[in-house]
């Protein structure tokens, strides 16, 4: 086992199954664990009645509640951990993020170096296509006051499409991870940054999604202004990166 997508959920009926099976028609051997937080639409029986269809390389786990982006992919990461896989990915459920690029990713961690790839819009050759101009203010915008304010050089600090080697989330302290929405995209590269990881960015074309519901709101806008600012206080005047490192290499992983 060697390559696990992440994908959460919720309420992507509409999108579900075409993503998995856009994911296993690459041919390329990765596995897929969707993280569910209790969809009303039945997003989790769609997953389920697939499985069959994907014996071993398809895994659900369900939540009760909807518990925040950050804190399902967190799950995922200790899930990926637990059962030893080499190279975690994230991706949205809405093709926001074509999965035809998973190979690209993973290409940058296993062959270039790279310990975390990050899907970007923003270095040559990435964009972005059917968003509207406030949301790509919003983006740009964000992304830049991100760079002036921590300084990392991560030029798309808010990218959801990425790819971990196994090594960056098993010497994190995933639970000192403090953010769920908008920021926790940030605090995630951030975090491997200041323990000394080396990030690279592959150019990638984002397209924002045809069904489905968007989850942007603004609170999780607002927990990315604040967040970012929270981060960049602490890593001046706290023991910031010991916090993040884990004491002893391992996370408590789940069974």
């Amino acid at each position: 086992m060697e390559k696990l997508v992440i994908i959460p959920t919720y309420n992507e009926k509409e999108n579900i199954a075409k993503i998995l099976q856009a994911v296993f028609g690459l041919n390329e051997g990765f596995h897929i664990l969707v993280i569910d937080d209790g969809s009303p639409d039945g997003t989790a029986q769609i997953v389920k009645d697939m499985q069959s269809q994907y014996p071993g390389q398809l895994f659900i786990e369900e939540r009760t509640g909807k518990l925040g982006l950050g804190t399902a992919y967190i799950h995922g990461f200790k899930w990926a951990i637990a059962h030893d896989y080499q190279f975690i990915f994230e991706i949205d459920a809405d093709f926001s993020h074509n999965p035809a690029d998973l190979p690209r990713l993973y290409n940058a961690c296993k062959n270039e170096g790279a310990d975390l790839a990050v899907g970007s819009r923003y270095v040559k050759g990435g964009g972005v296509v059917n968003w509207p101009a406030n949301r790509i203010f919003l983006s740009k915008g964000g992304s830049l006051y991100t760079r002036i304010i921590t300084w990392m050089p991560v030029k798309d600090p808010t990218a959801g499409f990425v790819c971990y080697k196994k090594e960056v989330l098993e010497t994190m302290n995933l639970d000192a991870i403090a953010f769920v929405g908008y920021a926790f995209q940030i605090e995630m590269k951030f975090a491997t940054w200041k323990l000394g990881f080396r990030i690279k960015e592959v150019p990638i074309i984002f397209q924002d999604r045809t069904l489905g519901t968007s989850k942007m709101n603004k609170g999780i806008v607002k927990e990315g202004i604040l967040g970012v600012l929270k981060l960049r206080w602490h890593s001046l005047f706290t023991n910031y990166r010991k916090r993040l490192k884990n004491a002893d290499g391992l996370n408590e992983v789940m069974n």
